[in-house]
Formats: C-alpha cells, structure tokens, sequence
C-alpha cells in the first residue's frame, strides 16, 4: 500500500506536511515527501493500493499504555469479569493473555478511535497481580496479537489490595503489609534466580519462574501507585532490588516531582477523566501528566479502561494539553512514550522505516473532540475505514 499526500506526523522529530508512506510486508518500507515519492509505484499495471490521505492528519497508530480491555469485559457482568484473582494477594504467575477476549466490544472501539495496541493486564486488588501483554487491538486469536509477552509484572499499593483483603482475616491490610509481602516475594524470587544460575539443570518452580524477566531486567514492574506516599514506596523497593518500573496512575505525583525526577522512572498517568471516588484519588487532576513531563519524566496518558472508555484516549491527552501539557508532548503521551515505556518502541509509536506498517488517518487533530477516524491500519491493513462504502482498496 501506498499512502500519499498526508500530513505526517512522524514522533521522530521530522514532520512532512505533504508526505508519502510505503507499506511492504506489514512494515513500514519508505517515508519522505511527495517530491521524494517513487514515480513508478504510480504506473499502470503498479500492485500498489493508493489511499490518498489529502488534508489529513497521519500518525502512528495510538497506543493505551495501560488498561484491563478484553479481561474486563463490556455489558457482561461477572461472566466476563477476570481482571482480579481475588482469593491471594500473592499471584505473580497469572498470565494476562489466559483471560484476555479479543470478542469484547472495546476493541473496536479502539479502532474506531485510532488505538492499534494496548498493554493489556490484571487489576489491582492483589500486592502481585500478574503479568501484562503489549497486543495490537485487531484480531480474533489472541495468541496472534501478542507484541510482546510477559510485557511486565503487575504489583499494587495503597488501598485497592487494603480494602479487598481488609475483611477476610488475612494480609495484606495495612501499606506495611504491603510492602513487606512484596520485598518477602521478591528476596523469594531473587534466591530462586541465585540457585537456579549455580545449577540451571535444577527443577522449575512455577511459583518464581515468571519473577526471572523482573529480575534480569528484561520487563518492569507495574506499580499501581495514587497516593504521593504508595507512590515513593514502590519506588523505594524498586531500588532495593535494582529493578525497573513504571508508575501507573501516579495521581499525586505532581506533589513529589523532584523525588521522581531524581528516581527515574517513568509514569503512566490516568484516568484522569473518572470520578474520585476513592480517598487516594483526591488529587487527581489533568495538570498532572504534564507537570511531570515538564519536570523530564517520561509521561503516557491512560484511560485505565473501562474506568474510562478506551475510546477516550485521544480526548485525554488532549484535556492533559488543555491543563498545561504541550501539544507535542500530548501527542507523544499517547504514542511513542507509551511505546518506549511499555518496551515496544522498535515496533511501534512513531513512523519509521522498518516498523509496524500501525497507522491512524485522522480528519485533524485526534486530541480535538470533533476530530473524525478515517483509517486505521495494523500490519499494513485497513482495520477500520469510515467510509464503508470505500471500493477503492
């Protein structure tokens, strides 16, 4: 396919206001000006697909760098519900892809508002919840969508896991208990990794098997983190163990920006468009997102769905520009920060050749709310066109 003539916005520092894009094999093969454009994939007998993009805005496909579509599922009550194990606070071995239904309404929904890839996880009613996936919105197969999976490992503070285990005569219910049944499973998983590395012939355990991609670095922690207090706690234990994390939610973390700036890690900010309807989201605000990202905190905005409808996105990082935020750095949030954050930006967030061909056509900009989808495209194919009666592919 070849895309002309479209408004590139490329996240990689070089915009064309009349450019090109060649798709080849799912990937993106060519981008550049229109001036620059191939003159022989415009020849009669050419294979190419033309989808002329004229007064268009184009950008790599939107991504939702942390929500619970497909595991929480629309209109299906508890049939549907699988995002939390609600029995033991301790589940590190739950796999988001074992729950995840690509059947579930949200996904179109996602299409339909440009999002061509979720990190996709189990809740927060547990201190360890589960590994996350990185998956492209469009499929029935959910094994065909995967990008990256186990993507990282679900931890959570504050008061979700204190309210769910607080009336069952168990722990955790205190933030001490909390932190200390995390470091308890970690040393676990750390003496696991120890003894496995002097005798890697030794019997697997599946209990700390799934903590040895925490622990070597490879995925992060996802920390569920409202409060400035649950906030710098799970920073405080990612730095016990030398571990890589992201803050998700981190609803106060414009109260704390110079102790996240000197700790590093980047921040998943959201939803910022639900009620506070509990005590750690007082503060919550869309000021928030871009607060950090001026203070240079690597910054995605989150609907959290379904706490909000995925949908949404595009209109929430427009709202965190509204706040404050840059409108560059807006539309950042919601592509290649959430691709670099959830550890896929060789794949995706930004147009570029050699990656994904996942790219979204928008009448203007998709943080405007009267702003329409024309196209979206995953793997270099139309998955959504709002011209249904388009036979020009």
């Amino acid at each position: 396919m070849l895309i002309i003539h479209g408004n590139l916005k490329t996240m990689e520092g070089k915009d064309y206001a009349d450019g090109f894009i060649r798709i080849a094999d799912g990937k993106i093969a060519a981008i550049g000006d229109m001036g620059e454009c191939p003159q022989d994939l415009f020849k009669k007998g050419s294979e190419e697909k033309i989808l002329n993009a004229k007064g268009n805005l184009v950008l790599p496909g939107i991504i939702e760098a942390h929500c619970h579509m497909g595991i929480t599922e629309e209109k299906k009550g508890m049939e549907g519900d699988d995002c939390n194990e609600n029995v033991n606070p301790i589940t590190p071995y739950l796999r988001a892809i074992d729950a995840i239904n690509p059947m579930d309404a949200a996904f179109n929904d996602a299409l339909q508002a440009g999002i061509t890839s979720a990190m996709i996880g189990p809740g927060s009613a547990n201190v360890v919840g589960g590994q996350f996936a990185f998956v492209k919105t469009h499929g029935r197969c959910i094994d065909h969508m995967i990008v990256k999976a186990p993507a990282a490992m679900k931890v959570a503070f504050g008061e979700n896991p204190k309210v769910n285990y607080s009336g069952q005569g168990t722990s955790p219910s205190t933030r001490m208990a909390i932190a200390a049944m995390l470091r308890e499973e970690l040393s676990k998983a750390a003496a696991y990794r120890n003894k496995k590395e002097q005798d890697p012939d030794m019997d697997t355990d599946f209990r700390y098997e799934c903590w040895l991609p925490v622990l070597y670095g490879e995925i992060p922690l996802k920390a569920h983190a409202h409060r400035a207090d649950d906030i710098l706690t799970a920073v405080r234990i990612a730095k016990e163990f030398g571990l890589r994390m992201t803050l998700d939610h981190c609803s106060e973390g414009h109260l704390i920006m110079e102790e996240l700036q000197e700790a590093g890690f980047p921040a998943i900010v959201g939803p910022d468009m639900a009620s506070r309807n509990k005590i750690e989201v007082q503060n919550m605000a869309f000021k928030t997102a871009g607060l950090l990202a001026g203070h240079g905190i690597l910054t995605a905005v989150t609907t959290d769905h379904p706490v909000s409808k995925i949908q949404f996105l595009p209109i929430c990082a427009g709202l965190a520009v509204k706040a404050g935020m840059s409108p560059e750095e807006g539309m950042r949030s919601i592509t290649i920060n959430a691709a670099k954050i959830c550890g896929v930006d060789d794949r995706v967030g930004s147009l570029s050749p050699g990656k994904d061909a996942d790219i979204a056509v928008f009448s203007g900009n998709p943080m405007e709310v009267f702003t329409k989808t024309r196209y979206t495209l995953i793997d270099g194919e139309i998955v959504y066109s709002s011209e249904k009666s388009d036979t020009s592919f």
